[in-house]
C-alpha cells in the first residue's frame, strides 16, 4: 500500500501522463500502460546513481534526487517554505486553509492528512498490532513501538547541547530546548500567557473552558488532568507506597514526602528578602512575602473581605454558607475545618501532643502552646490601641478592650447583670 505522500505525488505526475487500458483490468487506467504494469510485476527500473534505491517510474525518481541535492522546488505562496514533493506542498497548504478533508465516520472528528486518520481509527478499534518483545505490551505504530523500548533499554540517543540532558524521542528534545531560549511559542488566545509545551498550553485552557475531562468512576468527581485524578484515585484506595525513613509516617506522593522530610532535617531553603524567614517551601515563600506587600487577592463574593491565601477564603465562606462537613465520628459534632476536627478530637483521646520545652505542660493544640510559651519569656505581643498595655494572646486584648468600650458580653440568665469576662459571670453564680 502506498504511502498518503507518494499517493498525492502519484496524483500530480498522473496529471502529465497520457491514459490507456490495463489489460489486468485492475480498474486503475490513468496511467501509461508499460508504467502502469510494473505495479504488477513489481520491476523498478529506474536507479538513483547516489543510493541506489529504485523506482518504477522515472517521474518518481526526478523528485527522488531532490533529497540528494537539497532542492525544494515547491514553493509555499503564503509562508515560502519549499518542499521536494508536491504531495508535501498539497498537505502543507492545509494549515494555511485549515482544511480537514479527511473525516472519521465514527465520531465525525476530521484531519489534514489520510495517515492522521487511519491512526485515529485505532482508537475505535482499539487495534494495537506492534507488541513488544519484553513486556508483551501492544502499540498502535510502529514508531510507537520503537520509542517504547527506549523505557526497557534506557536508550537516551537525542541529547541536548546546552546542559546535556538525553531524550528518548527527538519530539521532548525539541521543545527542552525552550528551557535555554526562553522561548514560549504556544499562546493562550485568552490571556496571552506563553507556554513552551503545547500539552501546557491545553491543560491552561481548562482554566478558562472549566473542562475537567477526567471523572472518577467511584465518587464522579472531576478533574482537568490525568495526574489530578491519579492522586485524587489513592483516597479511595487508601494506597500510602511512600514511607519516612525517620518517623515511619506513609504519604500517597513523593512530593509529600520529600516536603515531610524536611520536618525533621529542618531545611528551610528559600529565604524572605525582606526580613530573612526561611520557608520549607516556594508556595509558603510566596504567601509569606504577603504579609509585607498587604496583597489579598482572594476575595469574598458576599461580604467582600479579602485574603492572602485561597484556603483561607475557603474557610471562610464557610461562615456565609454554615457548611459544617467535618463530623466528629464520637459526639457527632460538625466543624467547618479539618483541622478544628483534629484538634477536637483529642478532647475525647486526652491527647495533648504539644509540650513545653520549660515546664513540660501539655497542651491539645500548637496555637495554646505558643500562648503558653509567653509565660516563661514574658512577651505581650498584643498591644491595646488605646492605652498601649501589652497582652500576650489575642483573647486577653480583646477582654481587656472591653474595659474601654464597657461592653459587657456575659449575661446572667437570672437578673440579666452584665460581666466584661465569663470568669466574673461563674464567680457569682
Amino acid at each position: 500500500m502506498l504511502s498518503e505522500g507518494l499517493e498525492e505525488n502519484q496524483l500530480f505526475v498522473q496529471q502529465e501522463t497520457n491514459t490507456a487500458a490495463c489489460p489486468v483490468k485492475c480498474e486503475d487506467e490513468e496511467e501509461k500502460p508499460q508504467e502502469h504494469m510494473q505495479n504488477h510485476t513489481g520491476e523498478k527500473p529506474f536507479k538513483c546513481d547516489v543510493c541506489g534505491k529504485g523506482f518504477g517510474r522515472r517521474a518518481h525518481l526526478k523528485p527522488h534526487m531532490t533529497i540528494h541535492t537539497g532542492e525544494k522546488p515547491f514553493k509555499c505562496d503564503i509562508c515560502g517554505k519549499g518542499f521536494n514533493f508536491a504531495g508535501n506542498l498539497i498537505r502543507h497548504m492545509r494549515i494555511h486553509t485549515g482544511e480537514k478533508p479527511f473525516k472519521c465516520d465514527v465520531c465525525g472528528k476530521n484531519f489534514r492528512h489520510t495517515a492522521n486518520l487511519k491512526q485515529h481509527v485505532k482508537i475505535h478499534t482499539g487495534e494495537k498490532p506492534f507488541k513488544c518483545d519484553v513486556c508483551g505490551k501492544g502499540l498502535s505504530r510502529t514508531v510507537n513501538l520503537k520509542e517504547h523500548m527506549q523505557n526497557h533499554t534506557g536508550e537516551k540517543p537525542f541529547k541536548c547541547d546546552v546542559c546535556g540532558k538525553g531524550f528518548g524521542r527527538r519530539a521532548h528534545l525539541k521543545p527542552h530546548m525552550t528551557i535555554h531560549t526562553g522561548e514560549k511559542p504556544f499562546k493562550c488566545d485568552i490571556c496571552g500567557k506563553g507556554f513552551n509545551f503545547a500539552g501546557n498550553l491545553i491543560r491552561h485552557m481548562r482554566i478558562h473552558t472549566g473542562e475537567k475531562p477526567f471523572k472518577c468512576d467511584v465518587c464522579k468527581k472531576a478533574f482537568p488532568r490525568k495526574v489530578n485524578l491519579k492522586e485524587h484515585m489513592e483516597i479511595h484506595t487508601g494506597e500510602k507506597p511512600f514511607k519516612c525513613d525517620v518517623c515511619g509516617k506513609n504519604f500517597r506522593r513523593t512530593a509529600n514526602l520529600k516536603q515531610h522530610v524536611k520536618i525533621h532535617t529542618g531545611e528551610k531553603p528559600f529565604k524572605c528578602d525582606v526580613c530573612g524567614k526561611g520557608l520549607s517551601r516556594t508556595a509558603h515563600l510566596k504567601h509569606h512575602m504577603r504579609i509585607h506587600t498587604g496583597e489579598k487577592p482572594f476575595n469574598c463574593d458576599v461580604c467582600r473581605k479579602a485574603f492572602n491565601r485561597k484556603v483561607n477564603l475557603k474557610d471562610h465562606m464557610t461562615i456565609h454558607t454554615g457548611e459544617k462537613s467535618f463530623k466528629c465520628d464520637v459526639c457527632g459534632k460538625g466543624f467547618s475545618r479539618r483541622y478544628v476536627l483534629k484538634q477536637h478530637m483529642t478532647i475525647h483521646t486526652g491527647e495533648k501532643p504539644f509540650k513545653c520545652d520549660i515546664c513540660e505542660k501539655g497542651f491539645s493544640c500548637k496555637y495554646v502552646l505558643k500562648q503558653h510559651m509567653t509565660i516563661h519569656t514574658g512577651e505581650k505581643p498584643f498591644k491595646c490601641d488605646v492605652c498601649g498595655k501589652g497582652l500576650s494572646c489575642k483573647t486577653a486584648l480583646k477582654g481587656h478592650l472591653r474595659i474601654h468600650t464597657g461592653e459587657k458580653a456575659f449575661k446572667c440568665d437570672v437578673c440579666d447583670k452584665g460581666f466584661r469576662r465569663m470568669a466574673f459571670l461563674i464567680i457569682i453564680k
